[in-house]
């Protein structure tokens, strides 16, 4: 189901109604920051699971005596 041309039209124009042209712009560019904290989270998240999931690995190899790759130095 998608949304036609008219239907953004009334909900562009609802909006103006409601807030003003005034605060248009300042509601974009708090839904702008909200946005980009929202997709840097997201990116911390998958950084944090991330190195979570290499150390319960380099845990395992630990336990079944292997060597770890983090653990492991080559000079």
């Amino acid at each position: 189901m998608s949304i036609g041309f008219t239907e953004i039209l009334v909900i562009l124009i609802v909006i103006l109604l409601l807030f003003g042209a005034k605060r248009i712009p300042e509601i974009a560019k708090a839904l702008g920051r909200a946005a980009h904290e929202f997709k840097k989270a997201k990116e911390d998240i998958k950084k944090e699971s991330k190195e979570l999931l290499e150390a319960v690995e380099d845990n395992v190899k630990i336990e079944n005596n292997t060597k770890p790759k983090k653990l492991t130095k080559n000079k």
